[in-house]
């Protein structure tokens, strides 16, 4: 068994899965590994734009392929 990432969708939200510390964009997510173990994740998307907050984030879950 392997690390998923699943990623729940909120249309409602365009902002899901993004997070503003202080000015800077965040994503974060939660990875469920094997023996029901989790792994919460944070990352720094480098920007305080919003777009390209949301661009970035979008591009990060197509890399880590992503199943909504």
């Amino acid at each position: 068994m392997s690390t998923q990432i699943s990623i729940r969708l909120n249309p409602a939200n365009p902002e899901h899965h993004l997070w503003n510390n202080h000015g800077t964009w965040f994503i974060h997510y939660t990875l469920h590994r094997p023996g029901y173990t989790k792994q919460r994740v944070r990352t720094s998307l480098r920007t305080g734009d919003l777009q390209l907050a949301r661009q970035r984030r979008d591009e990060c879950f197509t890399l880590l392929g992503a199943r909504a």
